[in-house]
């Protein structure tokens, strides 16, 4: 089902969208930082092709930067005039894209995501108009584009590989996507991904980690 519209995806989001739940992390607590930056990422949907895509950037190769060179969704962590996350979301798009705070359509949230890097993620689901005029900031942002939903939800086109984290002999399992027009979305943006993909009702958790 990939012919939905904008108030259907409101409201699986409403009905996906449960704030009692615990952050979504497939690490041991043992091994996330005490202290958690509160960070937000859109998640951008457009049609384009009479199809929903996702919007991603690839991040630039900044020395310091661990994300370095990575696929990402547009965000980052949150300031303390950010009146919320969806504000961090927005503010930190239009600085990566270009893309005008005004112009972007707030339909939801999703379940915030802890990374290993220290951030506690809120991904804010928002709707872009397209074609959009894109001004990719050049010290962080090396590429904009997008990949299909209907390309992100078939099984077939991401695999899991576990990572050794070296406590009690542990590993964990990271989310690879194949190569789409030369891009790998992998780890976190790839388990935020599926988030969306289940709260849409395109893939289910049990189905999260095969592969």
């Amino acid at each position: 089902m990939m012919d939905f519209d904008k108030i259907w995806i409101v409201k699986a989001l409403e009905r996906s969208f449960d704030p009692e739940l615990p952050p979504e992390s497939p690490y041991p607590l043992e091994f996330i930082h005490t202290k958690l930056l509160p960070a937000a990422v859109l998640l951008p949907l457009l049609r384009q092709d009479g199809e929903w895509h996702l919007l991603f950037i690839r991040r630039t190769y900044n020395e310091g930067d661990r994300h370095k060179g990575q696929v990402a969704f547009p965000g980052g962590q949150c300031n303390p005039t950010d009146r919320n996350s969806e504000a961090a979301a927005l503010r930190e798009t239009f600085e990566e894209t270009g893309i005008q705070q005004g112009d972007v359509k707030i339909l939801g949230r999703l379940r915030d995501l802890l990374t290993i890097t220290g951030y506690r993620v809120s991904p804010i689901v928002g709707l872009v108009p397209w074609p959009y005029p894109l001004k990719p900031q050049p010290t962080e942002v090396s590429r904009i584009f997008t990949i299909p939903l209907k390309w992100l939800a078939d099984p077939d086109n991401r695999w899991v590989q576990s990572r050794d984290i070296r406590i009690q002999g542990k590993s964990i399992p990271v989310i690879y996507y194949r190569s789409y027009d030369s891009e790998v979305l992998w780890g976190a943006s790839a388990r935020i991904t599926m988030l969306l993909l289940e709260a849409l009702g395109l893939s289910q958790p049990g189905d999260r980690y095969k592969g």
